[in-house]
């Protein structure tokens, strides 16, 4: 493990991307008057999230969509909050969408460590025996305020396992070690944590816990990611941790015969060989390996 700065890479948009700016008829964020229609503009209300996950949903109800996930700590920003439901967007990944008010709180201080593990519980004492408050995941952000008994008390309440957590500082160089530890997480379209993710949330946390913020879904980090790798059906081009996109779809390169992704058929993040993947997907849709992208780590 290094201590190395986060490196954020964008989306790349040809407009507007409403995924990812926070517009609508109605009502839009001040930074964008000027490039976007609205009936007003309002700056944002700064929160943070209180929960080990949160839904981030496409529409204002329980049943909506799920677009994607917050987790724990993440910072957002608030430009509605009506009816028990706050419009927002993450300042992690820049998504947008509405999410349960009650499940946000004040904004703590900057955040001084983050979680290492898989996942770890919040206790509401610096003792295992206690009720725990909520299930953290792997890239929650906290803010320590003091240890004791091996627990880190954190801003906002609650106490987690001091091993569990590194500095925020503190990154991975290898992503695909960081998504071994996800084998066997069960899919769920959206999801973006250790209880339940999609493939391109796989390739994001893994890429995240390695100092690397890339764009949330797979259209958005197939133009952004690293560099371009050429294919002409050749596994021989292929590097450990090189990124293989899909139209929908991506998962990662491990070495001959294995591939890591998280995916509809197993229904959870699977190693299986490339070969069997590729066939399997142009059998269901026709489509064939689009392009495969080379990250660069901090």
């Amino acid at each position: 493990m290094t201590v190395a700065k986060k490196r954020i890479i964008p989306a790349v948009m040809t407009d507007i991307d409403p995924r990812t700016n926070p517009y609508r008829a109605d009502i839009a964020a001040a930074y964008l008057q000027g490039r976007v229609t609205a009936a007003k503009f309002v700056p944002p209300v700064a929160k943070a999230v209180i929960v080990g996950n949160a839904p981030l949903r496409r529409e204002p109800r329980d049943n909506a969509p799920l677009g994607t996930e917050l987790q724990f700590g993440e910072r957002v920003e608030i430009y509605e909050d009506k009816e028990g439901w706050s419009w927002l967007q993450s300042m992690t990944d820049g998504y947008v969408g509405y999410t349960p008010s009650d499940m946000l709180g004040d904004t703590p201080a900057a955040p001084t460590h983050t979680l290492n593990v898989l996942r770890s519980y919040l206790f509401k004492e610096p003792d295992l025996k206690t009720p725990p408050r909520t299930v953290l995941s792997m890239t929650a952000t906290v803010t320590i305020l003091e240890k004791m008994n091996g627990y880190c008390a954190l801003a906002g309440g609650g106490w987690v396992y001091a091993r569990h957590l590194v500095s925020a500082r503190e990154f991975e160089t290898d992503p695909v070690t960081v998504a071994h530890r996800f084998l066997g997480t069960p899919y769920l379209w959206g999801g973006k944590s250790s209880i339940g993710l999609d493939c391109s949330a796989l390739v994001q946390l893994s890429l995240a816990r390695c100092g690397l913020s890339v764009p949330r879904d797979t259209g958005m980090q197939e133009n952004a990611i690293g560099n371009p790798v050429e294919f002409r059906g050749d596994e021989d081009i292929f590097e450990r941790g090189d990124l293989v996109y899909w139209p929908g779809h991506v998962g990662i390169w491990i070495d001959a015969d294995r591939f890591i992704h998280a995916n509809a058929t197993d229904m959870m993040v699977a190693i299986v060989p490339l070969r069997d993947v590729a066939t399997s997907i142009e059998d269901a849709t026709g489509d064939t390996i689009r392009s495969i992208r080379r990250p660069v780590l901090p």
